[in-house]
C-alpha cells in the first residue's frame, strides 16, 4: 500500500514537471500563454492536492482531496484541449500528456470508489 502511495506521489511530481516543459515550451503569443499558463497552475496543483490527500485524517477529508485532485487533472485536459484545438500545439505533440491525465484520472475515480465502497 505504502509503495502505491509512493509510486503515485513520485508520477503527479513527474506529470507536474511535464506540465512545466510543454508550458515553457509554448509560443509566446498572448493566447498561447494564456492557454498555458491554465495547464500549468492546474496541472501542477495535481501533485499538490494527492499530497494533501495522502495528509488526510479521515476517509470523508480523503474523499474530498481526492476528488479536488480530480478536478485539477480534469481541469488541466481541458486547457490541453483547448491548446490543440486551437491549432497552438499538435495534437500529437500533447498525445503522451494527455494520455497520462487520462490514466491518472482513472487511478483517481477507482480510488474515491473503493473508499466509498469500503466507507458502506
Amino acid at each position: 500500500m505504502r509503495d502505491d502511495v509512493e509510486r503515485l506521489r513520485a508520477r503527479t511530481k513527474k506529470f507536474a514537471l511535464r506540465v512545466i516543459r510543454m508550458y515553457d515550451a509554448l509560443p509566446l503569443s498572448k493566447v498561447a500563454q494564456a492557454l498555458g499558463y491554465q495547464a500549468f497552475r492546474a496541472g501542477t496543483s495535481v501533485g499538490a492536492q494527492y499530497r494533501e490527500a495522502c495528509r488526510s485524517r479521515s476517509d470523508a477529508e480523503m474523499i474530498s482531496k481526492l476528488e479536488s485532485t480530480l478536478q485539477e487533472i480534469d481541469e488541466t485536459s481541458y486547457w490541453l484541449d483547448l491548446l490543440v484545438e486551437s491549432e497552438i500545439v499538435s495534437k500529437r505533440r500533447l498525445e503522451s500528456l494527455t494520455k497520462e491525465a487520462d490514466e491518472l484520472t482513472r487511478i483517481f475515480v477507482t480510488t474515491v470508489k473503493n473508499i466509498k465502497h469500503r466507507r458502506k
